[in-house]
């Protein structure tokens, strides 16, 4: 995988079909405006690199691409065995950008993500013009919250990694 920068969608994804030359490469996240991974074999991935400005990314495995089929099958069977119930509240899929809430469309959603690309960019605006106001990222960094900055800097985000932080962006969320 390879962090793309500057380079739009469309001319990316026209390089990766040059590029790709019998192997697999694709975007596989669509990160912000400017910001977009590629993934596939590493000698098609190297080669649109080579004509773009970005880095190659330390990762087990060439994620959100078509190499990880082995891998969404796997997915497909476990989660077959797993009970879901509609949400509460609607979930934004990443790959598709739509709201969901029905049990039924979360294996399916969750499997295809696995070898399509993230569209973390677009499921950001989504949820913004549907109304959400304040975002909250959990775990260890400032990735996502970086990523918002140049998604829409007028948007709050908040980062809880511990239980201090936890308590801070309940405070600052009214809860």
């Amino acid at each position: 995988m390879a962090a793309i920068l500057g380079t739009d969608a469309g001319e990316l994804e026209r390089l990766c079909r040059e590029e790709a030359k019998g192997e697999v490469v694709s975007p596989a996240n669509f990160n912000a405006p400017g910001q977009i991974a590629i993934s596939g074999h590493a000698g098609a991935v190297q080669r649109v690199l080579a004509r773009c400005k970005g880095k190659l990314l330390v990762v087990s495995a060439p994620f959100h691409c078509a190499l990880m089929q082995p891998a969404a099958d796997k997915m497909r069977a476990v989660l077959a065995a797993i009970p879901f119930a509609d949400a509460s509240v609607p979930l934004c899929a990443n790959v598709t950008n739509a709201f969901v809430t029905k049990a039924a469309e979360f294996a399916p959603l969750l499997v295809r993500q696995v070898t399509s690309p993230v569209r973390w960019d677009t499921g950001c605006q989504a949820m913004i013009r549907a109304g959400a106001s304040r975002f909250v990222e959990v775990g260890h960094g400032k990735v996502l919250a970086g990523l918002m900055k140049r998604i829409d800097k007028t948007v709050p985000i908040a980062g809880v990694q511990d239980e201090e932080s936890l308590k801070a962006a309940l405070a600052e969320l009214g809860a």
